[in-house]
Order: structure tokens, then C-alpha cells, then sequence
């Protein structure tokens, strides 16, 4: 790599290239430790003498600026960077804009390594541990060789064909998802598919139904599009469809598992939504994003199985069966606005990562996938009912438990009055994590309660955790 330099013209060449070294260490473009190419190799990429690089590398070093390592090289001193005003955002012509986002919440999001708590019952995470390294590792070492051999241009927006065959088939293995190749689209995470379908669906002013509470990511993408977004309360059957205003384009659901509370939507509710959203021209958006882990009760259909007019957008993830880092997700959509996404895509961000692609490709056609969904799903139910007997015994003072069947987390609501918020800032005091279900109510009254993830957490760290919220509890009620 060539040091930026920039010579003009054949006066004061030493005095050009002394102000721009000082300039580029003095601001910290240069940091501290970097080596600075030989004098005879700049010389070459300037077109100028070498004699001018020396006496200009001998001068900086004198006034500390370089330092100079027999046998090994020129290097640049640390020095504190000249801090110089830059413009504030109040001061641009998009300042409402930006301050806009500068204001939008961060819901659900992750910590940092170093932030992490002992015991953290965070929704939406996994297990390091229980990730398959070494399948992992084969597989990503066959996806290099396919890209070595490949000839180094672009890759098709949608995904790889490997990748969206191997989707296909495993959803209507796993889910009874009803869906060719040409259906799938791949994406960095199911994130960026809600983005994709809202690019395509939405306008400033687009109306955009909800459930009421709900996924928070969702709504706030959708608002940022200029949507106007209206929260559909839920009960024990799921989204109340009645409710559904009149005028609405896009709703968003999580049938499988209603996020965060945790209960399937009834079949009757789902077929009244399929014919609310034909009634409406509206498109479903069905986030499927945990449901592969089911611990009782009767597989439920897809929202996607049962619709027969292509209104429905099926959208899926492989964060929460894989690792969440990998960011790698899909869509598989209607026709009406498969290709309209596509162009979206490319648009955005071209493809996702042919190496994941392939590796994930080769994952899962090896069987690796659902060999690994098997192995979690068995380490999960022993965290649920152990949860849940606790909840059902010395903590049940306090909590009672809303009934799921799939998914890695569950919603505990409180059966007397608990200051939520007192009980989540001590429970940190004792590396405990405990997150409210308040933040995902939209324009409902929120509710007292406790998120529960139960992927993150070791099986043996859970009654230590549940003991430590028992003692706190005893404490402050």
C-alpha cells in the first residue's frame, strides 16, 4: 500500500512533504507505530529525489515526530492529535432529520463482550458454546475454495442458488413452508428482509398494522420509512384482526410465536387475517423467527402454508438457531413483490457474503443444521422447565408464567405490584439480567413483567440467577 502523499509541481518538494507528514501525524491520520515505506520506495512513488525523503525523515525525527530503528525502519512517535471543530449537526440543512435518528431508541440491543453480565437472561442470543465449530469450520472451508475458484465478479442479489435450494428444502422439511428457489431471497439477517419489504411497500404516510405489544426493531423501521404505524392489540389468540384499520398496506405478525408474550396464533384468527388482508390488498409480513424449537402441543402450520393469493411475506432467520454475529437471514416472498425486492436488494447492498452463503449452504445440506436445532432444542426445554418450576414454586408469590410452546423465551408477568425497574437495576448489582416487557408496548398501556430468555444462560447459572431475584424480591416487596 502507497503512503498518501501529494506532490505539485517542482518547487519546495522538501517543504511539501515535511508539512504533509507533520500534518497527517500531527491529526492522528498517521497513528502511532506506523511504519513509514523505505526512502528509496517513496522516492520511486513520488518521482522525487531520495536525498529529499532522508533530510525530511532526519528532520521529523529530530523534532520527535519519527523514530528511526536500525534494521528495521522509519516509525512514527505517539503524539496527542490537534483536536480541530467540525460541524455540529444543528448546524446542517438536515438537522430534523438526523436528529431523528440521533433520538431513536435502541431496543433489544446486545452488549458489548466486556459489558456482558454472570448470569443474563437476555431474549434473542444463544450459546457460544453450543455453536458446532468444527462443522462450521469444514464447511467454511469449503466455501473458500468456492470462492477461490470463482472469477471474482458480484454475485446475484437474490442469493446463491446453493444457498436458496438448501432454504427452501429445509423450511418445507422443518416448517411446511411452500416455496420453490425462486422464492428466496437472502439477506444480512431478517432485519434487513423487514427493510427490503418495507422499501418496496411503504411511503411517507404508507399505513402499517402491528401487534400491540410487539417487535420494537420492526415498528421503528417501519416509522423510519415514513410510515404511519398503528399498534393491533393481541390476545390469548393472537392479533385482534377486527382491529385492523381500514387503508392498511403492510402487517406485521409473529404467528408462530407472538413476540414477546409468547402464545401461537389461533387457526381461526389466521384465517380471518389472510382474508383481512385480501379484503385490504395488504401483505403479511410473517416473522417467523424461533418457532424451529417447539416443546409441546401440535406443530402449527405456517401463516405462508395456508395462503393460496400470495399475500404473504415469510420471513426467517438463522441468528437464533446459529449465532447471532453471522447475520444471515431470508425472505420468501409472493410474486407480486418478489422482483420489486430483488432490485431493492442490489440497490441497498448488492448480495450478502458469498462466503457465508457457502458455507451456510454446504451447513445445511450436510445435515448440519437440523443435527444442531435437534441438540439445542433438548438443552432448551431442560432450561424452560426448570424455569418454569420455579416459577411455579418459590417464586410464585411474585410472578406467574404466560404459557408457550416454542421459542427460547417466555414473559413472566407480576401477580402483585413490583417496582420493575428497582428490581432490574439491583438485579444487575448481583450479575443478574433481567429486561421488562414495558418497552414493547406501543400505544396499548404497558404491562409488569420480565422477559426471560433462556438461550444465553448456562443450564447449572439458572437456579443461582432465580435464587438471586428470589432474594432480592423478599427485600423490596
Amino acid at each position: 500500500m502507497e503512503l498518501h502523499v501529494v506532490i505539485n509541481g517542482r518547487k519546495d518538494l522538501a517543504g511539501q512533504l515535511y508539512n504533509q507528514l507533520r500534518s497527517a501525524i500531527e491529526s492522528g491520520r498517521l497513528a502511532a507505530g506506523t511504519q513509514l515505506p523505505p526512502s528509496r520506495l517513496l522516492a520511486e512513488q513520488l518521482g522525487i529525489s531520495r536525498k529529499t525523503i532522508s533530510d525530511t525523515y532526519a528532520q521529523l525525527t529530530y523534532e520527535n515526530f519519527l523514530t528511526g530503528v536500525i534494521g528495521k525502519g522509519t516509525y512514527v512517535n505517539a503524539r496527542p492529535a490537534t483536536v480541530r471543530g467540525k460541524q455540529s449537526h444543528s448546524e446542517l440543512a438536515s438537522f430534523e432529520v438526523i436528529e431523528s435518528w440521533r433520538n431513536m431508541p435502541e431496543f433489544l440491543r446486545h452488549p458489548s463482550l466486556e459489558a456482558c453480565l454472570r448470569y443474563d437472561f437476555i431474549g434473542g442470543a444463544t450459546s457460544r458454546g453450543q455453536f458446532p465449530q468444527d462443522e462450521w469450520r469444514r464447511c467454511t472451508a469449503h466455501a473458500l475454495r468456492q470462492v477461490g475458484a470463482a472469477k471474482g465478479l458480484y454475485s446475484a442479489s437474490e442469493g446463491l442458488p446453493a444457498l436458496r435450494n438448501a432454504i427452501a428444502r429445509h423450511i418445507a422439511f422443518s416448517r411446511g413452508v411452500n416455496c420453490k428457489d425462486e422464492d428466496v431471497v437472502v439477506c444480512n439477517g431478517a432485519q434487513q428482509a423487514l427493510d427490503l419489504i418495507s422499501r418496496v411497500m411503504t411511503r411517507p404516510g404508507s399505513l402499517v398494522a402491528i401487534e400491540d405489544p410487539g417487535y420494537p426493531p420492526a415498528r421503528l423501521l417501519f416509522s423510519s420509512h415514513g410510515a404511519t404505524v398503528v399498534g393491533v392489540p393481541v390476545d390469548a389468540e393472537g392479533i385482534q384482526v377486527e382491529l385492523i384499520p381500514d387503508g392498511t398496506q403492510l402487517i406485521y405478525v409473529t404467528p408462530s410465536h407472538q413476540f414477546p408474550l409468547g402464545m401461537p396464533m389461533s387457526q381461526a384468527r389466521r384465517v380471518a387475517l389472510l382474508e383481512r388482508a385480501h379484503e385490504l390488498g395488504a401483505i403479511i409480513i410473517e416473522d417467523d423467527y424461533d418457532s424451529e424449537f417447539r416443546y409441546e402441543g401440535r406443530p402449527t402450520d405456517s401463516l405462508q402454508s395456508m395462503d393460496e393469493r400470495g399475500i404473504v411475506a415469510y420471513v426467517g432467520t438463522f441468528s437464533k438457531t446459529l449465532l447471532p454475529e453471522l447475520r444471515l437471514g431470508y425472505a420468501i416472498l409472493p410474486p407480486a413483490i418478489l422482483d420489486a425486492v430483488i432490485r431493492a436488494k442490489h440497490l441497498t447492498d448488492r448480495h450478502t457474503s458469498t462466503l457465508s452463503q457457502w458455507t451456510l449452504a454446504k451447513f445445511i445440506s450436510e445435515g448440519c443444521l437440523l443435527k444442531h436445532i435437534r441438540r439445542c432444542h433438548a438443552i432448551y426445554a431442560g432450561r424452560r422447565e426448570r424455569i418454569l418450576a420455579r416459577i411455579d414454586s418459590d417464586l410464585s408469590p411474585w410472578f406467574e408464567a404466560v404459557p408457550i410452546t416454542a421459542g427460547f423465551h417466555m414473559v413472566i408477568m407480576g401477580k402483585v405490584p413490583i417496582d420493575i425497574a428497582l428490581l432490574v437495576e439491583l438485579a444487575r448489582k448481583v450479575e443478574v439480567g433481567l429486561y421488562p416487557i414495558a418497552p414493547f408496548f406501543y400505544q396499548r398501556a404497558p404491562q409488569n413483567g420480565l422477559l426471560i430468555g433462556f438461550g444465553a444462560i448456562e443450564t447449572l447459572d439458572i437456579d443461582i440467577a432465580l435464587d438471586r431475584l428470589r432474594d432480592i424480591l423478599q427485600h423490596v416487596t
